[in-house]
């Protein structure tokens, strides 16, 4: 695999949490499993929604799932994601105080 296919793969993740609700997700379960349900009661909006979301990221590689009877259960697959997501803010952070700074 060459530097190209990397960076398109590298990207194909960054696209896979390039929305709001899933940086959500990824914030709420970042410590332990998740059903579901519990992720659908921190969150909130539709389940259709919520559904499609965590499907996506299952497929990205973000997510592992595993079914215990009528149940879904939801986690990282890897807490390096939590931590990156983590990373981004903290920079998401740093930029709006340096421009707070020149406003002021």
């Amino acid at each position: 695999m060459d530097n190209k296919e990397i960076y398109i793969l590298h990207a194909n993740i960054c696209k896979a949490l390039g929305h709001a609700t899933r940086i959500e997700i990824i914030d709420t379960i970042q410590d332990n499993e998740m059903s579901f349900g519990q992720i659908l009661e921190k969150i909130g909006g539709p389940k259709s929604s919520l559904s499609q979301h965590l499907s996506s990221m299952a497929t990205k590689g973000i997510l592992t799932q595993r079914k215990e009877g009528l149940n879904v259960y939801y986690k990282l697959s890897s807490e390096k994601v939590a931590i990156a997501c983590r990373i981004m803010r903290e920079v998401l952070i740093e930029n709006i105080k340096k421009h707070q700074r020149f406003i002021n």
